[in-house]
């Protein structure tokens, strides 16, 4: 992955991007959670794991009967990998993209931003960053790493979870109705004012 060229870039993370769930460490997401999280076929999930494109790092497969249960940071990255074919990048250039993306941890990669001219991926982590690389005539597409974030947030919000160690299946968090209506009316009144 190529990155901008930008001695004061630094690694902040996003406006409103919150940190992933509590406990995120202590739980992992069947393959069927993940697929229906990132929006893949559990042929592509599988491909995916056996390649080595993204193997899920809380626990891989290890003969009948084991299931592999992955991070909220590798659905985050599944999402990006998605989004990068959605998008025509070939699946060579996006292993070096998965690949350049694995050191980091979920709070940096909340405040990346992927650009793509379809051949090349390029990761910025400012804003100045990516209207460099759109005014160099370089970026035709982007991908916003902290809405992948949000994206799965949401989609995990009515999915189980399970125990790292393996007991009862951790049911999804239910948000209180006020607090959901508090938060689109926040949606809303930031719009108007913006």
């Amino acid at each position: 992955m190529h990155e901008p060229r930008d001695p004061d870039s630094g690694t902040e993370q996003q406006p409103g991007v919150t940190p992933p769930p509590a406990g995120d460490g202590e739980v992992g997401y069947r393959g069927v959670t993940a697929c229906s999280a990132v929006g893949i076929s559990y042929r592509q999930l599988d491909y995916w794991a056996r390649t080595g494109l993204v193997v899920p790092s809380v626990r891989d497969a290890s003969g009948s009967g084991t299931s592999r249960l992955y991070s909220f940071r590798d659905l985050v990255v599944l999402k990006v990998v998605k989004r990068l074919l959605d998008a025509g990048v070939s699946l060579q250039n996006i292993r070096k993209a998965i690949e350049a993306l694995r050191s980091r941890g979920v709070d940096d990669l909340a405040g990346i931003t992927l650009i793509s001219d379809g051949t090349t991926v390029y990761e910025c982590r400012s804003p100045e960053e990516v209207v460099d690389l759109l005014q160099g005539g370089q970026g035709v597409f982007g991908i916003a790493i902290g809405g992948a974030f949000k994206e799965i947030q949401g989609s995990l919000s009515h999915l189980p979870a399970e125990p790292v160690g393996g007991q009862e299946p951790v049911a999804p968090a239910e948000e209180p109705a006020e607090r959901v209506g508090d938060e689109l009316a926040a949606r809303r009144a930031r719009r108007r004012a913006g």
